[in-house]
């Protein structure tokens, strides 16, 4: 049987995860330990919605910084993982005839990669790679396209899907650290069920009542389309990492899919 390497979606939330410690970031470093570690990494990140499917093809991407109003040694963190120009072109040839082009010279590396990367790979010695996240097409092209990057993870690259399952930036409740609405549980709770039984059925949370509040914008819950669809690929479930929320409206749930 061909080794797989594991996939993940992060919960990431605040970019200043990257500076501190907490049970988020501990769950990120000791899931990482657990790996092989891979060949390069692919990351589907909430902030690089554009509308088109690219996947950076840099040898040197820089590091993003796309985020304003936080403490400058956060402006200073700098993570120098190189890129890997042939295995973008191998991307492109792995998903055709879906259309993803190459960019040279305009994206990088940003905070919804980063700020998890210095946990799990802290020596930046993993090439890296970004796939957008396309805001013109809809959720079953970004799960479909998970299920075509399945054959990746038998090449020793390891996807992170970075994103949250619940991102309310207007109902932010700083009177609310570590916890969450009554709303945020439900949605995520309801979200867990699908992850842990069947990822397939995830288009399915489009019905669930709170799905308006919890996703007032697509972008940090699409990355999850990307792990379903490598879940629907592998015929497994994924298993939660790690939950929690923060500040009311963000959920903090992280969810693995193992190797073999």
């Amino acid at each position: 049987m061909t080794n797989l390497m594991p996939a993940a979606f992060i919960g990431h939330g605040s970019p200043m995860n990257a500076l501190e410690h907490n049970r988020y970031t501990d769950s990120w470093s000791t899931f990482a330990a657990t790996m092989p570690t891979p060949s390069a990494v692919l990351v589907v990140s909430a902030h690089w919605y554009v509308n088109i499917t690219a996947v950076t093809a840099m040898k040197v991407p820089r590091t993003i910084h796309d985020f304003y109003g936080f403490p400058t040694e956060l402006f200073a963190v700098q993570y120098p993982a190189p890129g890997d120009p042939e295995l973008a072109q191998r991307i492109v040839d792995v998903v055709e005839p879906t259309y993803v082009g190459l960019d040279e010279d305009s994206w990088g590396i940003d905070h919804g990669a980063w700020s998890v990367l210095v946990h799990m790979f802290p020596q930046a010695n993993v090439p890296v790679l970004q796939l957008s996240i396309n805001a013109q097409l809809p959720f079953d092209y970004h799960f479909n396209l998970g299920v075509k990057l399945h054959e990746l993870r038998s090449q020793g690259v390891f996807i992170l899907a970075s994103g949250n399952v619940v991102h309310n930036l207007r109902l932010i409740d700083w009177r609310q650290p570590g916890q969450g609405t009554d709303w945020a549980h439900r949605f995520d709770d309801g979200v867990r069920a699908i992850m842990t039984s069947d990822p397939s059925q995830l288009a399915s949370s489009e019905g669930l009542s709170d799905y308006t509040l919890a996703v007032p914008t697509p972008d940090h819950f699409l990355p999850l389309a990307y792990l379903a669809g490598l879940s629907a690929a592998a015929s497994a479930p994924t298993r939660t990492l790690v939950d929690g929320y923060e500040m009311g409206s963000l959920s903090m749930t992280a969810y693995e899919l193992p190797g073999t």
